[in-house]
C-alpha cells in the first residue's frame, strides 16, 4: 500500500510537501527523507506523534530510546513500519525537527493506493522549509563603562550577595533533564 502524505509548517504559510511512500517502510525512513527534501540536519532527537482528529498525540515514535521513561512503551523510528499506525486516509501526525524539541512539522494521510509499491519514497515541495534552528536575536554590545558608586550599590542590591540556592531553581518547570 501507498501512503499520501500532506506536510504543512504553521511557520511558513506557502510550504507544502507531499510524499509518496511505500506503507512497508519505516518511520525513519520517512523522517530521511523530509531531512533530505528540507536540508536538515540529524540531531538525533527527533520523534513522530501519530495524532488524532484534534492533533493530540496517542502514539509517540522516537529517533531513540534515549531519555525516554522506562514506563514508557517505546517506538523506534528504525523498528516501526509506518503500516503500524497508518491506514487510513485522513490519519494526522506531527514532526518535531528542530534541536530544541519545540516546532512541528504538520502532516496528513490524504490518500492511500491499495495494490501499488515503491522502492524510494517520491517528493514534491512548494516554497521554502521552515528554518531548521531559528536564529537567535542579535545581541547588541555595550561599551565598557566604569561603573560609579551607585551603579555598584544598585548590582549589590539588586542581584544579591549570596546569588541563588540550588533548591531555588524549578528545573521541572523549564523541562530540564538531568542526567
Amino acid at each position: 500500500m501507498l501512503l499520501t502524505l500532506t506536510i504543512a509548517s504553521e511557520e511558513v504559510e506557502d510550504f507544502a510537501m507531499k510524499i509518496k511512500i511505500d506503507a512497508d517502510m519505516t518511520f525513519e525512513d520517512l523522517h530521511r527523507t523530509i531531512q533530505e527534501a528540507c536540508g536538515y540536519m540529524d540531531f538525533g532527537v527527533h520523534r513522530f506523534y501519530v495524532c488524532d482528529e484534534e492533533w493530540s498525540p496517542e502514539h509517540r515514535v522516537f529517533q531513540t530510546d534515549a531519555g525516554v521513561s522506562a514506563d514508557v512503551d517505546v517506538n523506534l523510528m528504525d523498528e516501526t513500519r509506518l503500516e503500524e499506525f497508518l491506514e487510513d486516509e485522513g490519519q494526522r501526525l506531527a514532526y518535531r525537527f528542530d534541536p530544541e524539541s519545540r516546532r512541528l512539522l504538520l502532516m496528513e494521510v490524504t490518500r492511500t493506493s491499495f495494490g501499488e509499491s515503491l522502492d524510494e519514497p517520491i517528493v514534491k515541495m512548494r516554497g521554502e522549509a521552515p528554518q531548521q534552528m531559528l536564529v537567535e536575536e542579535e545581541v547588541v554590545v555595550a561599551t565598557p563603562q566604569t561603573p560609579n558608586a551607585d551603579e555598584e550599590e544598585l548590582e549589590e542590591d539588586f542581584y544579591g550577595e549570596d546569588g541563588y540556592e540550588e533548591g531555588e531553581l524549578d528545573e521541572e518547570g523549564f523541562d530540564v533533564v538531568s542526567e
